[in-house]
């Protein structure tokens, strides 16, 4: 006997929507039909809702009305922090990939007990990073000192706080960002979201040292990450000149909670 498909819906329908998307018409994703999408734009979210032949939605109500098991975010944190609370009220659970959301304490504090009252839960992919596993074991064996240093081209940091017109002509690298993640998250809002999920798998917001160094030159970003306690020291080191590897860690992610065995 078929068992029956998990219900999947989109919320996001830019370039990493249509990843996922694209992933399950290509039968990567064979345990789920997708059930209806949401997105800003009217022409790109009719485009992608016609890959799957599943309905537009027009607001979160629409797409609640479409009973998912799951509701997969692919678009910004303020989306994350409109439809976190109504998603699992419904019973859905929610998969994050604009954790810089949950920077904020006080919504953290509030979407965990929305899950734990309604049986549902938030699963938070893993983005242009990994090592989650390790990294949350680490922060479990004792007090962990976590730091995380990002380096990226100076064109990437423009219209930010952080942007000063000489690094495009700077010879050398330059730190532009010291301090911890919470600090960076309330300047650089749309920028961190590696840094938020690091923090919350090992030291917390607070306590996350963080750098952003400007590289002339560079394309992409790379994202070291470290955490350490008496004994034992980790490192995550990941390059990327794509935001295509966010998309596809909740294919990944939707893959994970589908099989029966976890990794």
């Amino acid at each position: 006997m078929n068992k029956e498909k998990k219900r999947l819906a989109i919320a996001g329908c830019g370039f990493l929507g249509n990843i996922v998307m694209d992933a399950w018409c290509a039968g990567l994703l064979p345990e789920y039909e997708v059930t209806g999408v949401l997105g800003r734009t009217p022409e790109k979210t009719k485009a992608m809702a016609e890959k799957a032949g599943c309905p537009v939605c027009r607001d979160i109500r629409e797409l609640l009305e479409t009973k998912p098991d799951y509701v997969a975010e692919m678009a910004s944190v303020q989306l994350v922090k409109d439809i976190a609370e109504p998603v699992l009220k419904s019973g859905a659970s929610l998969v994050v990939l604009s954790i810089g959301a949950f920077a904020d304490e006080e919504f953290y504090e509030h979407i965990r007990s929305v899950a734990q009252e309604n049986g549902t839960r938030v699963h938070m992919a893993s983005g242009a990073v990994g090592g989650f596993d390790v990294l949350r074991t680490i922060s479990l064996m004792g007090q962990v000192k976590t730091e995380m240093i990002t380096r990226k081209g100076p064109g990437s940091l423009q219209n930010t706080p952080v942007f000063r017109e000489e690094l495009l002509e700077a010879g050398e690298e330059t730190e532009v960002f010291t301090g911890n993640t919470r600090e960076a998250i309330k300047l650089l809002p749309t920028k961190v979201n590696v840094s938020v999920a690091a923090s919350l798998a090992t030291a917390g917001t607070e306590k996350t040292r963080y750098h952003i160094i400007s590289v002339p030159g560079m394309a992409g970003d790379d994202h070291k990450i470290t955490a350490e306690i008496d004994g034992v020291k980790a490192v995550v080191d990941i390059y990327s000149s794509t935001s295509a590897i966010a998309g596809w860690s909740v294919v990944a992610l939707l893959q994970n909670l589908a099989s029966p065995i976890m990794f």
